[in-house]
């Protein structure tokens, strides 16, 4: 390799054991990982990138010193687990100084920027240095993991919003230049919540959320055979405004179908299968009663 590529491939070594070392113990020298410490890394590539690099390739690429650089789509892969979108992106961000020494001339110049360089490598990975944030979310009541999806939106200063939604297990992870971050969490089942945290209060992650008790009683009433049609015909009136706005909207279409209180009513208290499919999307209350909802038939 020349000394551009000698150089940008030293540093993707560098940020990948920090991105590594983020979740995972290992020695801080790649170089000497070994065994279950790269089976661990090709894991944890696998989860942020969706692909793995081999064995082989760790070690003729990462413990030796390779002739040339890996293809292009291995660093791109890698620049993406670093938090880079591509390998382009990541040597933008660590522009590379190149030292040409001229001959018969005074080489102090170029001593200088050999002493400086360390320095200048230091900024670079201090300004792009990245905080990584995961949080999980439990039902408050249950005190269990809740395992349905939840809606994340990241709010950015002078940026637009980030959606993510939390995985099979619960839990989302972020990864930011910014030492806080705030985020609101939103379900059809738990009530919205706004969170802010720092980079130093990683340790509390597990977030409790409170049940949204309204959205749960119209999902019970709409998937369980309550056989006293009157009583739940009473319960939903007291639940529902008699002003109130509902709408169900349509997967295969655009359009929207709006109801009266009395005529949802009437809906969850005639038995039919497409009731257990219904889910809600949206709720607003006001003075303790439903006044909006959107629903949705899946």
């Amino acid at each position: 390799m020349n000394s551009e590529d000698t150089y940008y491939f030293k540093i993707l070594k560098q940020e990948i054991t920090h991105t590594f070392l983020l979740k995972n113990s290992a020695s801080t020298l790649i170089n000497d990982w070994k065994g279950e410490d790269i089976v661990a890394f090709q894991e944890d590539l696998f989860r942020k990138v969706k692909a793995r690099v081999s064995e082989k390739w760790f070690y003729t690429y990462i413990k030796n010193e390779p002739e040339k650089l890996p293809r292009i789509d291995i660093l791109n892969l890698l620049s993406s687990y670093i938090g880079f979108q591509n390998w382009t992106a990541f040597k933008d961000a660590y522009p590379y100084i190149e030292i040409v020494k001229e001959k018969n001339k005074p080489q102090k110049k170029h001593y200088a920027l050999l002493l400086l360089l360390p320095i200048i490598v230091g900024l670079f990975y201090f300004y792009t240095l990245k905080n990584e944030f995961q949080f999980c979310f439990i039902d408050e009541d249950k005190n269990e993991t809740i395992t349905t999806v939840l809606d994340i939106k990241i709010l950015q200063n002078h940026e637009s919003p980030l959606y993510l939604k939390t995985d099979s297990l619960g839990c989302f992870s972020h990864t930011t230049k910014e030492k806080s971050i705030t985020f609101i969490v939103q379900s059809p089942y738990y009530k919205t919540d706004t969170i802010t945290r720092t980079i130093g209060t990683q340790i509390n992650n597990t977030i409790q959320l409170h049940t949204d008790d309204y959205a749960l009683m119209l999902h019970y009433y709409s998937n369980n055979n309550v056989k006293n049609i009157k009583k739940r015909k009473l319960q939903l009136q007291n639940l529902i405004a008699d002003n109130a706005q509902i709408y169900q909207v349509f997967s295969k279409s655009i359009g929207v179908e709006i109801y009266s209180k009395n005529e949802f009513i009437r809906k969850l208290t005639i038995p039919t299968s497409s009731l257990k499919n219904i889910k809600i999307l949206n709720k607003l209350y006001k003075n303790g009663k439903i006044v909006k909802l959107k629903f949705i038939i899946q």
